[in-house]
């Protein structure tokens, strides 16, 4: 089984407008994740992900961002898009964050690339041996990952970091359609943060996982069982949590190599 791949941001969008769940969009309306039948794999969904504008907000400020720009990355073409999931299509473990950062994945086009965040993130899967480099900063720079695919609940990035309950629910499709893809051989996921946590469960349920009644609450190190997949909770790497030391380097190994430990990843605590 192939447990290291290399994933990266699509092709370009053409003149017609990027692509959707039910084919090319162009100025006649946004694309709605929710008819998600004949996709071939993850490679389609990506594809699919990549061409989403299903929630104007999101839409408004992704663009923006990527017209303005940081001064810092003034000479970079941002990706401007949907950020979709990175890692290969019979990953054992998945981790799900929040939504892309503004000047990060919505810069690279690679989840948790180019900012503070993945920073963390990155070097602590190389540390646990399940990322062949400690860093990520662009979606051509060589990282692979062993076993792991990253994903988030909302695929573009929010004014503020901050997704409404609404863009949530809407983006949800997609997050379904890749646990069913990923059902195969997925053995366990990470879930980085109260927010993830709250969006992933439902997509857990609507992907056939049995999820606990009443729904088990968010805590750092929880772990929760779904019918042979193991749900473990995890402080997300935001910079507000790791500069003030609530999530340290320590900590997050010690939750990334349980969680390979039990995909049945060759990872180290």
């Amino acid at each position: 089984m192939n447990t290291s791949g290399r994933s990266g941001p699509v092709g370009p969008v053409g003149p017609v407008g990027p692509v959707g769940p039910v084919g090319p969009v162009g100025p006649v309306g946004p694309v709605e994740p929710d008819r998600l039948g004949g996709l071939e794999g993850l490679g389609g969904l990506d594809e699919r992900v990549a061409g989403c504008r299903a929630c104007p907000r999101l839409v408004a400020w992704r663009e923006e961002v990527a017209g303005v720009k940081r001064a810092a990355f003034a000479d970079w073409t941002y990706w401007g898009r949907p950020v979709p999931g990175f890692g290969p299509p019979d990953a054992r473990l998945l981790i799900v964050g929040l939504a892309p950062a503004a000047h990060g994945g919505n810069r690279t086009g690679r989840m948790f690339t180019g900012d503070r965040s993945g920073d963390v993130l990155y070097q602590a899967l190389y540390d646990v041996g399940l990322a062949s480099q400690p860093t990520s900063v662009s979606a051509d720079d060589g990282l692979e990952l062993h076993g792991v695919r990253v994903t988030s609940p909302v695929h573009c990035a929010p004014p503020a970091n901050k997704p409404t309950p609404e863009e949530r629910d809407t983006c949800r499709p997609w997050l379904v359609q890749e646990l069913n893809l990923l059902r195969p051989t997925l053995r366990a996921v990470v879930v980085l943060g109260a927010f993830g946590w709250q969006a992933a469960l439902p997509a857990f349920t609507e992907a056939g996982w049995r999820v606990p009644r009443p729904r088990p609450a968010f805590a750092h190190g929880r772990h929760v069982p779904l019918d042979g997949l193991e749900l473990f909770g995890c402080f997300h790497v935001s910079q507000r949590n790791t500069f003030t030391g609530r999530l340290t380097p320590a900590m997050l190994r010690e939750v990334l190599g349980t969680a390979a430990e039990a995909a049945g990843l060759p990872g180290s605590t």
